[in-house]
């Protein structure tokens, strides 16, 4: 049993009953609030808060025979741009304006009405560094407004940024995160991209990721693009798309071209 649904008074009891069923701490399971509870009129209608609780799996990986082997959908374009070790370019960085703590306060009220529209409440607070704004989420009821690899949290920070975009003369690049997850996934992500770089060159095969988010792929590209043994190509289409570290060859010019370069 990987996934349970569960009921109770409230969302944290949902989740306890569902935490006591799969026989798990919070930490190794995903929440999904399919219900708030509800009291109804004059006790006449009300509901029970229900919940969808999944075991986490570690990120798996696929070693395909041969780099050939898989579809690889790159124009040449972005082939050549990912050789010279930059992310393709749906991945590359918007170049953020500079953020005024007029318009970040202005996002925070924006934000804190639409979660209290959404029945929740919790502590927003605003860090503006420049070119950066980062709204936080306190106390997100059990990871609510995180959600499936961050999927909320993104949704949330989509919408964050066009309704605030309508308001100013040039578009802000706000940042939405929730109790540090952007860091904790940002270093897991790092982490896993640099041991599975090491096992594609250690086995001399193509390792592919998990289809990840444009955000996350763009960390492991990051996190890859000063090593001169591997290279990393995006693979599929639509958002969520694979991920390949594929080693560089023996004899390869780059490879040879590197190696001259470290010697002289």
């Amino acid at each position: 049993m990987s996934a349970v649904e569960a009921e109770g008074s409230t969302i944290e009891a949902a989740v306890a009953a569902a935490l006591t069923q799969l026989q798990a701490d919070r930490e190794q399971v995903e929440i999904e609030v399919l219900a708030q509870a509800t009291k109804g009129f004059l006790g006449i209608g009300g509901r029970k808060a229900r919940v969808r609780a999944t075991l986490r799996n570690p990120v798996s990986v696929q070693e395909p025979a041969s780099a050939s082997s898989a579809s690889i959908d790159e124009s040449p374009q972005e082939r050549g741009r990912t050789a010279r070790r930059r992310a393709p370019s749906e991945e590359s960085a918007v170049q953020p304006v500079p953020v005024s703590k007029e318009t970040g306060e202005n996002a925070c009220q924006i934000l804190s009405e639409t979660l209290r529209l959404m029945g929740v409440e919790p502590p927003v607070s605003l860090d503006v560094r420049g070119t950066e704004a980062v709204i936080n989420l306190e106390d997100t009821v059990d990871g609510l407004l995180i959600g499936r690899k961050g999927q909320t949290l993104d949704a949330l920070e989509y919408l964050l940024n066009r309704m605030v975009a309508r308001g100013e003369e040039e578009e802000a690049h706000l940042i939405l995160d929730a109790e540090g997850y952007r860091k904790r996934r940002r270093q897991s992500l790092e982490s896993l991209a640099l041991r599975l770089s090491e096992r594609a060159k250690r086995r001399r095969k193509t390792v592919t990721l998990n289809p990840l988010s444009p955000r996350d792929r763009r960390v492991v590209h990051l996190a890859l693009e000063d090593d001169p043994l591997v290279v990393t190509k995006s693979m599929g289409r639509g958002y969520f798309r694979r991920l390949s570290i594929v080693p560089e060859q023996a004899g390869s010019p780059r490879r040879d071209r590197d190696r001259r370069a470290a010697r002289s």
